[in-house]
Parts: C-alpha cells; sequence; structure tokens
C-alpha cells in the first residue's frame, strides 16, 4: 500500500513538472505577477497599468523594476488573478470564480457588450449549448473604438453580419494560452477565416493582433479570452496589399525593381515596416535616383524594411532590436501609443494584419547602410570630416562605382588651428584619411600599409584590444556601405615623413640624447627602415651634467650603450593602442624590461609621464620623456659613473656593485634590409655553391619571382627559398661591395629588383685552381 501510494504521489508530482515545464510565457509571466503580489492574499496579481490609460500588463521583469512601460509611468494594481474571486470579509481572492456557460463567462469576465450582442445575433444559444469553443472576446473598450461606420453595419444586421463578426471570433475546440503558440494559425467558425497566433517571450499573446487582456476563464463548454480589440478578417498577403494601395506605389515600384515584391507573397510571418509615398518624396532626389538605380541598393532598401518574426504593436512594451532580411538590425521600441522605429515616432498606422504578417506604415524611408554611398555613412560624431570632405571637393572624387575606405576622425579631433589652415594644407591632411581600396575592420592585420588617395602609404598596427593606423587608434563604430567601408578614429592621421633620427636631428630638445646617441655609434639603427619604439629625454633629463660628464660616460662605450638601448623597443608601440590601466611589459634592446600603461589618456614609462606620445617615424614611433630611463636591476661598479646617473636619476635607487662592468651589446640586434635582383651559379656543382651563398648570406627568401626549375628540384634549395610567396625578400647580412662578373652565367634564380651591395672577393682554393664559384649580378 505504501509503494502504491509513493508511485502515485511521484507520479502525480511528474505530471505537476510536466505540465509547468510545458507552460508557455503567458502563463510564466502571471506566476510572477502573483509572486510580486503574495502579501496581498493568496491567488492576487500584481499589474501594471499605464498612466493616462485604461491598459494594464501582466509586466516583465524590465517593466516592473523600471515602473515604466512604452517609456510611460505605471502604477501598480492589485486584482484577483484569472479565475478567483473576493470573498467578504477576507484578505485576497480565496474563491474559485463560478464556472458557467460561455454566455455566462462573458459577464463573469465584464464582457457585456460581447455578451449583449451574442444575444441579438442569436449566438447566445449555441454557445450556452453542448460543444467545446474558445470565445476571443472583445472588451467594452474594443467595441467602442471600433470604427463607428462598421459599427453601425454590424448592429443593423445582426442576423448576419453581427452574427458572422463574432463567429470570427470563436474556434470550435478549447484553447487555453498554453495552447497558443507562436506562428501558430488557428480556424475561425466563420467561413474557415484564419486567426495568427503569436505569443511573445514578454508575456503577451495576440490574436490577429489583438491582444488576450484576460485570458484562461474556464466555462463548461470552453474558454474565455477577452481581448483588446474586435478582430477584422484576413484575406490577403502584404504583396496584394502593397499591390492595391495607393498610398505605397513608391515603395511599390521599388520592390518591383529589386524582385523582392514577390517574397511578400509567400507564406511566412513577417513584418512590414511601409514608407508612404510621402516618405520617398522627401528623399533627396540624386539619392532616390541612385539607389533605384542600383539593384542591388533598392533590394537593399526593400529588405531593410522587412523583419521575418511578426511584431505586433500591442507586442512591444520596451526597445527590442530585430535583424530584418537585408541583414542589419532594426531597434522597434515605443513611446506611449506610438510605435518608434531606431528611436524615431514614424508609424502613421498600425497593425495593417495579413495572411502572410502584419504592415505598419511609417512616415520616413528607412536607407541601411549598405544602400548608402560611403560619404553618407557619417555619424553625428564625423560630421566636421564629411563636411570638409564636401566642402574642399573630395566627395566628387568617390564615385558610386569606385572601392574607398574613410578614416574619419571624430568632431573634437580638428582644432579651431587645423580648421583655419590653408585649404590646400587641409585637403592634403584630409587625402591622408582617404583609402584607394574597400578594407574592412576584419581585413586590417599588423604591418599591413594602405594608399590612399594622395599617394601616401599608411602603416596598421594591431594591438590586444586596438587597431592604430599611424598615430590614431579606432573605435567603435566602423559602417559598410554601398562602396565602401568608413572606421571611426580618435584623432587625426598624421602620416610619417622623417626617420627617427631626422626627428631627433630637427628637434633642438632632443640634441643631447642625439648627441649621445652619435657617440655610442648608434646613428644608424635610427637611420635605416625598420619597426622601432624609441623613448627619448629632453634636454631637460640632462640637466647638471657637465662636459667632463659627458666625456667619462663617452669613453665607456658598452655603459653607454646599454643605458642608450634601454630607451629602445623592437616594433612599434602607439601610446593610445595600450588598453587603459593595464600595464604592458616590454623587453628593450638592452635586456632589460619596461613598464607601460596610459592612465587618462597619458602613457607611462616606468610611472614616469610620457610629455608627448605617438611622433610618427618612417622606421617607429617616438615618445618624449624628461628623465633618462634605467633599468633598476642593472649595478654600477664604477664610482665616477655612479655619481653621474645620481645627478641625472632621482626616481630609482641604482644599485652600486663594485667592479662590476656592462655587458657588451654587439649591432646584430638589427640588419638593414637588403633586396637581391638576380642569384647564378657556375660550374658542375653550381647548386652546392647555390646553397652556400643561401645559408651563408640569405635568411629568408619570401618572394620568388623567376628562376630556373633544375635548381629548384633540389630540396635543399627549395627549403633554403622558404616562404617564397607574394611580398618582398628579406637577407639579415649586410653585403657591401659592387657586383662582379665570375663567370659565365648558367643558371639563374631571379629574387625581387632592388640593389645589390656586397660580393665575396675571389678565392682560390688550395693548388692554386679556380673554385667554382657563385655570384650576384643586376638583372
Amino acid at each position: 500500500m505504501k509503494i502504491f501510494f509513493l508511485f502515485t504521489f511521484s507520479t502525480f508530482l511528474l505530471s505537476a513538472f510536466e505540465q509547468a515545464a510545458a507552460s508557455a510565457h503567458y502563463d510564466k509571466i502571471l506566476t510572477h505577477s502573483r509572486i510580486r503580489a503574495r502579501d496581498q492574499g493568496p491567488n492576487v496579481c500584481a499589474l501594471q497599468q499605464v498612466m493616462g490609460t485604461k491598459k494594464k500588463y501582466f509586466s516583465t521583469c524590465r517593466n516592473w523594476y523600471q515602473g515604466a512601460i512604452c517609456g510611460k509611468k505605471a502604477t501598480v494594481l492589485y486584482e484577483c488573478c484569472p479565475g478567483y474571486m473576493k470573498m467578504d470579509g477576507t484578505r485576497g481572492c480565496p474563491a474559485v470564480a463560478p464556472i458557467d456557460h460561455v454566455y455566462g463567462t462573458l459577464g463573469i469576465v465584464g464582457a457585456t457588450s460581447t455578451q449583449r450582442y451574442s444575444d441579438m445575433s442569436k449566438l447566445r444559444e449555441e454557445i450556452e449549448g453542448r460543444g467545446s469553443f474558445t470565445f476571443f472576446a472583445p472588451s467594452n473598450e474594443a467595441w467602442e473604438q471600433l470604427n463607428s461606420e462598421i459599427h453601425r453595419n454590424l448592429v443593423d444586421n445582426v442576423n448576419i453580419e453581427l452574427y458572422n463578426a463574432l463567429h470570427h471570433h470563436m474556434v470550435n475546440k478549447r484553447m487555453l494560452t498554453k495552447d497558443l503558440k507562436n506562428g501558430m494559425t488557428l480556424v475561425s467558425m466563420y467561413n474557415d477565416q484564419k486567426l495568427l497566433i503569436n505569443h511573445y517571450p514578454n508575456g503577451v499573446v495576440t490574436v490577429n493582433c489583438a491582444r488576450i487582456i484576460h485570458g484562461n476563464q474556464i466555462a463548461t463548454n470552453g474558454v474565455v479570452h477577452v481581448i483588446d480589440r474586435v478582430l477584422t478578417a484576413v484575406g490577403n498577403t502584404i504583396q496584394d496589399f502593397i499591390e492595391v494601395e495607393d498610398d505605397l506605389s513608391s515603395l511599390r515600384a521599388a520592390a518591383i525593381t529589386s524582385d523582392v515584391l514577390d517574397i511578400l507573397g509567400r507564406p511566412g510571418h513577417y513584418t512590414l515596416f511601409a514608407p508612404t509615398n510621402e516618405a520617398f518624396e522627401r528623399l533627396p532626389r540624386g539619392v532616390l535616383e541612385r539607389i533605384m538605380g542600383d539593384k542591388v541598393a533598392s533590394e537593399a532598401l526593400v529588405k531593410f524594411h522587412i523583419l521575418n518574426t511578426l511584431q505586433c504593436s500591442e507586442a512591444i512594451t520596451g526597445g527590442a532590436v530585430y535583424e530584418t532580411l537585408e541583414g542589419n538590425i532594426l531597434e522597434v521600441g515605443c513611446d506611449g501609443e506610438s510605435l518608434t522605429v531606431n528611436g524615431v515616432k514614424m508609424v502613421k498606422r498600425k497593425d495593417i494584419v495579413t495572411s502572410n504578417g502584419v504592415i505598419h506604415l511609417i512616415d520616413e524611408v528607412l536607407i541601411p547602410d549598405s544602400a548608402k554611398q560611403v560619404i553618407e555613412l557619417g555619424g553625428a560624431q564625423q560630421t566636421t570630416f564629411t563636411d570638409l570632405v564636401a566642402q574642399l571637393g573630395l566627395a566628387s572624387s568617390l564615385r558610386p562605382e569606385g572601392q574607398y575606405t574613410l578614416l574619419a576622425p571624430l568632431n573634437g579631433a580638428f582644432s579651431d588651428d587645423t580648421l583655419r589652415m590653408d585649404q590646400r594644407l587641409l585637403k592634403t591632411i584630409l587625402q591622408n584619411h582617404i583609402i584607394k581600396v574597400k578594407v574592412g575592420l576584419n581585413e586590417l592585420y599588423n604591418g599591413q600599409e594602405l594608399e590612399t588617395i594622395g599617394g601616401k602609404l599608411l602603416r596598421v598596427f594591431v594591438y590586444r584590444t586596438a587597431v592604430c593606423i599611424e598615430n590614431s587608434c579606432m573605435v567603435r563604430g566602423s559602417k559598410e556601405g554601398r562602396n565602401g567601408f568608413i572606421h571611426i578614429f580618435r584623432q587625426i592621421i598624421n602620416p610619417a615623413e622623417k626617420t627617427l633620427h631626422e626627428m631627433l636631428r630637427h628637434d633642438k630638445r632632443f640634441s643631447v640624447f642625439l648627441s649621445l646617441v652619435k657617440a655610442a655609434d648608434l646613428d644608424d639603427v635610427l637611420s635605416r627602415p625598420g619597426e622601432w619604439t624609441l623613448f627619448v629625454p629632453t634636454n631637460d633629463a640632462f640637466k647638471g651634467l657637465t662636459d667632463d660628464d659627458k666625456n667619462i660616460l663617452i669613453r665607456d662605450k658598452n655603459a653607454l650603450r646599454n643605458i642608450l638601448l634601454y630607451h629602445l623597443i623592437q616594433g612599434v608601440f602607439i601610446g593610445s593602442g595600450f588598453e587603459p590601466g593595464v600595464t604592458n611589459i616590454l623587453k628593450t634592446i638592452q635586456g632589460g624590461k619596461l613598464y607601460l600603461k596610459t592612465v587618462n589618456d597619458t602613457l607611462l614609462v616606468n610611472e614616469l609621464k610620457s610629455r608627448e606620445s605617438d611622433l610618427m617615424a618612417t622606421n617607429g614611433v617616438i615618445h618624449v620623456i624628461d628623465k633618462l630611463l634605467y633599468p633598476a636591476d642593472l649595478p654600477v661598479g664604477n664610482d665616477q659613473l655612479l655619481t653621474i646617473l645620481k645627478k641625472l636619476i632621482k626616481y630609482i635607487q641604482i644599485k652600486f656593485v663594485r667592479d662590476s662592468t656592462f655587458k657588451e651589446i654587439p649591432l646584430t640586434f638589427y640588419s638593414p634590409e637588403i633586396k637581391y635582383t638576380r642569384i647564378t651559379a657556375g660550374g658542375s656543382d653550381n647548386e652546392e655553391k647555390l646553397k652556400k651563398l643561401l645559408e651563408e648570406e640569405v635568411t629568408k627568401v619570401t618572394k620568388f619571382i623567376e628562376g630556373d626549375g633544375h635548381l629548384l628540384e633540389d630540396e635543399e634549395i627549395k627549403r633554403l627559398l622558404q616562404g617564397a610567396g607574394t611580398e618582398y625578400t628579406k637577407v639579415t647580412k649586410v653585403i657591401e661591395g659592387e657586383p662582379q662578373i665570375i663567370e659565365r652565367e648558367i643558371k639563374t634564380v631571379q629574387l625581387e629588383e632592388a640593389p645589390v651591395r656586397k660580393v665575396q672577393p675571389n678565392r682560390r682554393t688550395q693548388g692554386g685552381a679556380a673554385r667554382r664559384r657563385t655570384r650576384l649580378a643586376y638583372p
């Protein structure tokens, strides 16, 4: 017996949990409303009523805690949950509402107008009798809001028109809210007309876009759901409506041109935000003509107005984003009784229900980015840039059939001094912000070079949390248009014009540092191509340094190089490319570590402020500091040097270890880039000689233009020519001297054309016989 009881009880619990799991959004929201009202007594539900209206909602958590619906303040009401009622002298709603047939239940839920019309139309006998019905009963307010002419026609012809209209609100089986699935189509009891059901995550359930405001009132012969409007028949598709609606002739033309109209005739659950003719007329003529003349743009335009979900206005109680058929998103929200699209009140008429969706008429044409020209993509924060591009005649050079990338600085990047510049100079600056190809954010990579319409090459630097071009880094907001991309930047981009060495030479602030660089034989490092980050102390950092002190420093070249190369890092690191507030540990050429971070847009180096950062050079970047840097863990073993460094460096304690010496730093850490023009080998063992040359002189060849196939049959030569692709050829050993013809050319491996700097001198083997030699020669 006990086992039987446990089995029965567990079966009951399982059934209860399954039923709860099967319950839909409406029932879950209703459960939350019960919980919110639990202090009011049993079976009480908390609702929100929009102030100034009669609209009530079982609210989502977001609306409840915001205390607002559609941006309007909402007051809290406590009412008996559906199916329950009050008893005199008791708290809450402890009594179950009486159960009656459908006709009697209409009175219980307060739908007295529908009850009266059921009586007038002779429907009463049917809904009092045997059967199982679902009645979507319009509230009294819904009948009052019905068009007066339609209302009069119904009441004047109660035996046919009114009877049929009420039958259109009925289904010949019981359907609770949990049974009303999103996207479901029910067949009404009038002429098999369709009833389109939508059940939204916020708990709203609609029937032909009429909201159920009181659901699940059980009757002996069915169930009653009270709705907020009178239902009208649905027969046409969205395509049918567009084809006959005179006020949508412009939309119709665009939909036909783009081959989108047929989509709106297919089965589905669409939402169309349909611009009226007046909306199209407000577009600039040139813009409309361009879009209509471009099938791709016109298709994007029309599809941008279509959602692949059915969104009735009554289901929208706050802002949400929806993907359009075009692929981008629309933000659909509400402001009181009005629908908003992308935050703008533009809906003139709501909820035109069709067999495959709903139409909302709007008074503005929505143009997606994909249908816009690249110059039209600029937002409110880039108007200075886009206005200047137009004023200086650069917009006309952005041809609709072309491909461009705009690097648009924020408005605040343009100082008054910049705007007062000579227009020719300002035009040159703007040209540096227009790339002559279309490059998306996901196509940018570190080390990439982009050519502007002015012929400048801009370098791309990719960091962990930032993408920068020259001195300026991107902010969010990249967009793709019909003929290009636009990327947003914090600052005006300043392409580099000089090398690091030239920048030091032309700025008097760095004269002392430059003299020490020269004394340490590091001029060449800062002059040649490369990618460096250099922290340059101004002359103020050397205050108190006498000529004798300077001479002592210069005499100890190892010490001087250690100090100076602690200011140099391999790679280009833009200050604004660092993640704010996070310490970045970078290894210097000297071997020590620098600790960099940005705080309040200021770059800190070992906690010292950079007075000026991101000065771009063709071979790197300079960050200006007013203190000499020194690795805290590097000891000094010389009393004189210690005294000098203590004069200059007071922010750290310098270690002293007597007789310790500085390590020698050979200049092998950098190698000038050299490109071969042609490599030839002669003699019977030409392959061996070519191998040896490649092993000794060429570290990696990254572009192979042309060569003898026989040479490349050797696997070792193939390995040495690894990576031969399409970029450039690089070697890491300096070659000097003039090319010499050694032997008649037999085989040729030709690489990218560039100057040749050295050929190994002629040598003879033991015994005096001439060696078979490999040579380098111009093509």
